[in-house]
């Protein structure tokens, strides 16, 4: 097993975070808020199929958390503290699922949105329970599906598309070589 971490890896993960911090901004211009149209999660997802375990997981907490110290969006606490084990959760599951255990795209796509989702929640949980912070965790897992249910489906939509260009891009690369 080979767990070396390669510049192309360590560059797309770059390319990914930057993609990571600018689609809000994007989104935002046009009225599409965060909590709706998701578009932070996008990059991550992606980078849970393309990158390494550790690298996805890396990119999932670092996006949130310099966005919010860059943009001030998400805020820093507790939603910057919620979203980067969300989303940590989501790249990180999203590479296992599809690299370890080699599942299909699809079904990989919506484990780690389901587990990124129980991460928020229980989150939320050890927020209240540490800090004191004023949400109900199952209240707030609720609402972020129903609100975000234009982001899920264009992460459905979106997602396995750009990973499958992606990928095929990657392949004819290597055949050349």
């Amino acid at each position: 097993m080979n767990n070396k971490i390669t510049t192309k890896e360590i560059i797309l993960g770059g390319l990914l975070l930057a993609t990571g911090l600018i689609l809000p901004m994007i989104f935002h211009l046009f009225g599409l808020t965060g909590q709706i149209a998701l578009p932070m999660h996008i990059p991550v997802l992606i980078g849970g199929f393309l990158l390494s375990p550790s690298l996805a997981l890396s990119l999932g907490i670092i996006t949130p958390l310099v966005s919010s110290v860059l943009t001030g969006m998400p805020v820093l606490f507790p939603m910057a503290v919620i979203m980067m084990f969300e989303l940590g959760t989501y790249a990180l599951t999203a590479s296992l699922l599809s690299g370890k255990m080699k599942m299909k795209i699809i079904p990989s796509l919506i484990g780690a949105m389901a587990a990124g989702r129980i991460a928020a929640g229980l989150t939320v949980a050890a927020l209240v329970a540490l800090f004191g912070v004023k949400m109900n965790p199952v209240l707030y897992i609720k609402g972020a599906v129903i609100t975000g249910i234009p982001g899920i489906i264009i992460q459905l939509l979106f997602v396995p598309s750009i990973v499958y260009v992606l990928v095929n891009i990657n392949n004819r690369a290597k055949s050349r070589q």
